[in-house]
């Protein structure tokens, strides 16, 4: 009876946990959904849901990414300070989402999020900072729950 009622319960959890995805739709919308993305989406990811043991991130991580995720702005004549920025988010075991900054309508996009085409810049959630100034990035993740490490401790 005790197995009936295991096998019961995990056959609902299963239900439960479906997977979301979350991509740019054709006119820049971001979309969240349970079904996958058509072919012309851009920035595919797979979104909160169904937490997934092969992805190695602590428990905290996926719920600040789930919460407040993370995108670097860069562009390809961005090396130095680009490349800070990016150790900076691995160093912290941080996942995220680059975006390099190429067409016009990125151009645009970037310029609307923080007022001029700047780079690096990134949005954690609804917050953003233009520039590279690792106090600065460190408090955005800070103040959105991430992790201080890579393992997941202060």
């Amino acid at each position: 009876m005790q197995r009936l009622l295991v096998l019961c319960l995990a056959l609902c959890c299963a239900g439960v946990q479906a997977q979301t995805y979350r991509w740019t739709d054709a006119n820049g919308r971001t979309v969240v959904s349970d079904t996958p993305p058509p072919g012309q989406a851009r920035n595919v990811a797979k979104a909160g849901g169904k937490a997934q043991a092969d992805d190695g991130l602590p428990f905290a991580t996926r719920k600040a990414a789930e919460a407040f995720p993370v995108i670097l702005y860069t562009s390809a004549d961005c090396v130095d300070t680009c490349k800070q920025a990016r150790e900076l988010l691995s160093g912290r075991g941080i996942p995220f989402t680059e975006k390099m900054v190429q067409t016009a309508e990125e151009h645009e996009e970037l310029k609307k999020l923080i007022g001029e085409v700047f780079v690096p810049a990134i949005k954690v959630g609804n917050q953003r900072f233009r520039g590279f100034q690792s106090a600065a990035y460190n408090n955005l993740l800070d103040l959105a729950g991430y992790p201080k490490s890579a393992g997941g401790k202060p």
